[in-house]
């Protein structure tokens, strides 16, 4: 049966999916979107993942499209009729089909588009190697702590990570230290063997992987710090690592092209991919 996705009530072949010309999505990027990790055919990190999307929806004023309940039983419906085993479940809120202005509409419905994709795991060359990342200028807005579908500087500083034959690419603000990469959480650790990632504010998206990897950091018992670092300080760290619901615990081994510690992954990002790994598989179970 061909893949499916959920649009505006309707259960539809994915190549069959559309919104309308005048969603203000499409139009205004006027709404938010949430990537939901599957595990085992398991939603990872369900609820958090859902306070987010409510919390981005109330920033912007929009509605929930419909009650949580309601919500988490349209995302496993979807998930059952696409077979869905490993990958992620997206979903996008946007403030609905109004004619062109740029004030909120009276009047609009709230749309909701969801679909599915079945996913590979990392490549054992990624997780052996490692992976390398540039970075750039952090020109987005001031409020990146909404998943907005407003993505274009970081679609602008993914382009330019591939093109320079980089993984990821690291977002500097003016003060010169590392805000976050283009779709992941940034961590070193440093000398002292001190994990470190920015703290959550307007500068980041807090995700939801960050978060659940801060808890259990702190029941290994491992010394962490949440406060911004920068790029030379990176460079100068005994490891590096990127966090995303996505790609979970991902080593870095060279920023900008220079060697992070000993260019190979670090003993602790491993052990805290492993730690990540068996939370996933226990699907976010505290």
């Amino acid at each position: 049966m061909a893949r499916q996705a959920y649009v505006n009530g309707r259960y539809v072949p994915q190549s069959d999916a559309m919104v309308h010309v005048e969603d203000r999505g499409y139009q205004f990027a006027d709404g938010v979107y949430e990537v939901v990790p599957v595990v085992r055919g398991t939603l990872v990190d369900e609820d958090p993942h859902l306070d987010r999307l409510e919390r981005s929806l109330a920033e912007l004023r929009i509605a929930m499209p419909m009650s949580r309940a309601a919500l988490k039983l349209v995302s496993h419906e979807l998930m059952r009729r696409n077979r869905l085993s490993n990958g992620f479940l997206y979903m996008q809120v946007t403030r609905g089909v109004a004619p062109r202005d740029h004030k909120f509409p009276k009047a609009a419905t709230p749309a909701l588009v969801m679909t599915t994709r079945q996913t590979k795991p990392h490549s054992a060359q990624q997780l052996a190697e490692g992976v390398a990342v540039i970075t750039l200028p952090d020109i987005r807005w001031k409020r990146c702590d909404i998943k907005s579908v407003s993505l274009l500087p970081n679609v602008l500083g993914k382009q330019a990570a591939v093109e320079a034959g980089a993984f990821e690419a690291w977002m500097v603000a003016e003060d010169g230290r590392v805000t976050e990469g283009t779709s992941t959480n940034a961590w070193i650790v440093t000398e002292d063997n001190k994990l470190v990632t920015r703290e959550a504010g307007d500068a980041i998206l807090n995700g939801i992987t960050r978060t659940a990897l801060l808890r259990l950091v702190e029941h290994e018992g491992i010394a962490f710090e949440e406060r911004a670092f920068t790029v030379e300080e990176a460079l100068q760290a005994r490891e590096a690592f990127i966090t995303s619901s996505t790609n979970f615990v991902m080593p870095v081994t060279r920023i900008d092209d220079k060697p992070v510690g000993n260019g190979h992954p670090g003993l602790l990002t491993l052990r805290l991919r492993e730690v990540y790994e068996g939370h996933a598989a226990g699907a976010g179970a505290p």
